[in-house]
């Protein structure tokens, strides 16, 4: 038996080889460029593969040679699960007849999908949520309108469609399946995203605890905290594919407003470990930054960068497709760190990681010291500050409480500009560099209007200083970012999903929490307007779609966004969340109409 598992194992490993090559190395074999034509730029880690997931992007390829690129969606193969194991299914795909193109019969690979793969849904079922009320006592008790509350109370019902569990294939036999296994039910962001996401599972926490569901609150973040337990990190989302990359580090921020609603020291006290050791993988290695400002004194900050260098596996055709403008290999190797990159951004994709705006081959997400990456750390370090004081951690908070301030004095020298009254993204060049930091220089703060300029507002750093605040204000007013439906992401309409003129429901409640925080008469009216632009946006477009969106135009009331590599999702997980927290700050009064203005 021994013998045989050995054998099994070497034959795995050797296709592992045979795919990974197939995958990562077709462009270079279709390139005129000798392997030894260009210098490579990317150094950076990788985080190795599986053989499932290797096998499933083949499967993928071969699929979008055999279907066609129309309606076609990549992530749907590599989200499938085996229903033998992975040998057995490989020796049966290597019997089909392929022909020199790629491609099989449909009738052929239909019948393998059907016989050997289980379909992409199946790995998650649905899980009553314990704690749902269908009106829960002391909901939205501002929110006097009927027909609001009405609405109000679809959109909290909507929690049970989005709640899932782990199947119990997955926990048998996790070999076969891409899905990670969880130990709590998961709100899931809804349609192609079946699995849980980590900084959607902020907004999610926010309306779940508007909807007073206080238990699954905590197991998202139970599931979460698990992710750190096994991997150091949250992934970007559940999967075995996402294991090279996070995103955007909200998790003490989870903790916080559970604790805030709950008084849970518990829970807390069991949090506090994961958060420590997320910190750590945020400021150090290739997330760490540090960069000498013009008075010669050195700051580190963070940024983000995925540790994979292949084309991404949910996308991966797409990736191939990008890269395919590009001359030589190392150029394609440094773009596909860069498009996951983006994607642990969760603003994949936005000019604003791209030198030019209408090529994305151009994106240098690594290259980029972000406004808000370098917020939501600020905000970690002020929430572990507190939390370990209420665990009575004393050396932990303060030693936090001195990170805190460390960071928000490198993010006033480096991306604060006085001038224009916003904070900037900083762009690293290899000209501006040196043995121990990066040297600052005026001219590398990225001047161009988005969204994220503004996320600072949300961690107080300035909410002691009326003056600095007033002109922060000022500037978001004259950014041209406030449109008729809420904020733009950016201004630039590149067709890209991050950007122009896309409202995304993180970005609303990311800014108006900000203003509300700060406090001043100006500060609570202009919160006040965009949340109630962005709910009335939401409300038109559900009555006329029957669904939430994941983003909408914000040029037009009622209409959802689009662009990106994907079509248009529903479901949706942050949309609802942050719809539920604003009608619970502001209300609806019951003579303020609903409709489009």
């Amino acid at each position: 038996m021994a013998y045989a598992k050995t054998a099994v194992n070497r034959q795995e490993a050797l296709l592992i080889i045979i795919f990974a090559f197939l995958i990562s190395f077709s462009s270079i074999m279709a390139s005129t460029d000798a392997l030894d034509s260009c210098k490579p730029t990317d150094s950076g880690p990788v985080v190795k593969t599986t053989p499932l997931v290797s096998f499933l992007e083949t499967v993928q390829q071969t699929s979008l040679k055999t279907f066609g690129h129309k309606n076609f969606d990549p992530k749907l193969y590599v989200d499938m699960s085996l229903k033998y194991n992975l040998n057995t299914t490989v020796e049966a795909f290597n019997k089909l007849s392929i022909a020199d193109n790629g491609s099989v019969s449909v009738s052929d690979l239909n019948d393998f999908l059907g016989q050997y793969l289980e379909g992409a849904d199946e790995d998650l079922v649905y899980a009553e949520p314990v704690d749902f009320a269908a009106e829960p006592r002391d909901f939205l008790p501002n929110v006097e309108n009927p027909e609001m509350r009405a609405w109000a109370l679809e959109v909290h019902s909507l929690w049970k469609n989005l709640s899932r569990k782990v199947s119990d294939t997955v926990l048998e036999k996790p070999e076969l399946h891409t899905l990670l296994p969880l130990p709590k039910p998961v709100i899931i962001p809804g349609s192609r995203f079946r699995e849980v996401y980590y900084w959607d599972s902020y907004w999610v926490i926010r309306g779940l605890l508007a909807s007073k569901m206080y238990v699954t609150a905590k197991g998202i973040v139970t599931n979460l905290i698990s992710l750190i337990d096994e991997f150091g990190y949250v992934l970007n989302g559940a999967r075995a594919y996402y294991t090279n990359r996070s995103q955007p580090p909200l998790l003490s921020s989870m903790i916080f407003n559970i604790y805030n609603q709950t008084g849970d020291e518990e829970f807390i006290k069991s949090s506090l470990p994961a958060l420590l050791k997320e910190y750590e993988f945020w400021n150090s290695g290739i997330h760490k930054v540090s960069i000498k400002d013009a008075q010669g004194e050195i700051h580190n900050l963070s940024r983000y960068y995925a540790m994979w260098n292949t084309p991404r596996p949910e996308s991966s055709s797409i990736d191939q497709e990008t890269a395919s403008r590009l001359s030589n290999v190392c150029e394609k190797t440094q773009l596909y760190r860069e498009l996951a990159s983006a994607a642990e951004s969760g603003w994949d994709f936005s000019t604003r990681w791209m030198r030019n705006a209408s090529d994305l081959t151009t994106l240098s997400t690594t290259y980029i010291v972000p406004v808000d990456l370098n917020s939501f750390i600020l905000k970690m370090e002020l929430d572990i500050a507190l939390l370990a004081n209420v665990t009575g951690e004393s050396s932990i908070a303060a030693r936090f409480t001195e990170a805190s301030e460390a960071r928000k004095k490198a993010m006033n020298a480096i991306l604060w500009n006085a001038e224009k009254g916003q904070w900037f993204d900083y762009w690293l060049t290899e000209t501006n560099t040196s043995k121990d930091a990066y040297t600052w220089e005026a001219s590398n703060q990225n001047q161009k209007s988005f969204a994220s300029n503004f996320i600072p507002l949300w961690v107080n750093l300035f909410h002691s200083d009326a003056t600095m605040m007033e002109k922060v204000i000022q500037s978001f007013q004259t950014s041209g970012l406030l449109r008729p439906a809420g904020i733009a992401t950016s201004l630039t309409n590149t067709g890209q999903q991050w950007d122009f003129p896309n409202g995304w429901a993180p970005l609303q409640h990311l800014i108006v929490e900000g203003l509300v925080r700060y406090g001043s008469e100006e500060a609570n009216s202009l919160a006040k307007d965009i949340a109630l632009r962005w709910i009335r946006t939401n409300y038109v477009a559900y009555q006329e779609t029957g669904a939430m969106h994941e983003k909408y135009d914000v040029e037009k009331c009622g209409e959802f966004g689009g662009g990106g590599e994907y079509k248009p999702q529903t479901g949706f997980g942050w949309s609802n969340g942050v719809v539920l927290a604003f009608l619970e700050e502001f209300g609806w009064p019951a003579d303020v109409k609903v409709g489009c203005q």
